[in-house]
């Protein structure tokens, strides 16, 4: 990892910190803002521990691009959970039809940078 790379990371994993110490929640209920604060938290720890051993730059760059996302799609919401996406069972099918297993990696492409993660964490 260059030393620009890991000042940037360092840079998004401070920001997710303070990020989560002024977080409030949408409903304003105290319960679900501490709720919601441990939730960023755990889910910043989780995902930088499980990449911290990732050396491929391409690799490292999906996944900066990822944090960022989540961090303004958060931000912009006021939710700090992940925005899932909601396709109809056989939306992505071509006329001629598609066997069940074309479909799973047309989803699988179609899913957007922000949750490439979530499912192997959650």
């Amino acid at each position: 990892m260059t030393p620009v790379t890991r000042q940037e990371v360092l840079g998004l994993y401070r920001k997710i910190f303070r990020i989560a110490k002024k977080w409030q929640s949408a409903s304003g209920q105290t319960e679900e803002t501490i709720k919601e604060k441990e939730y960023i938290k755990n889910e910043a720890k989780t995902l930088f521990r499980k990449n911290k051993n990732v050396t491929d730059p391409k690799l490292i760059k999906q996944c900066i691009e990822e944090c960022e996302a989540r961090i303004e799609i958060g931000l912009h919401y006021n939710i700090p959970y992940p925005r899932p996406i909601h396709l109809p069972p056989m939306g992505l099918a071509h006329k001629q039809g598609r066997t069940l297993r074309q479909q799973e990696k047309l989803r699988k492409i179609s899913k957007p940078i922000y949750l490439k993660s979530h499912d192997e964490v959650s």
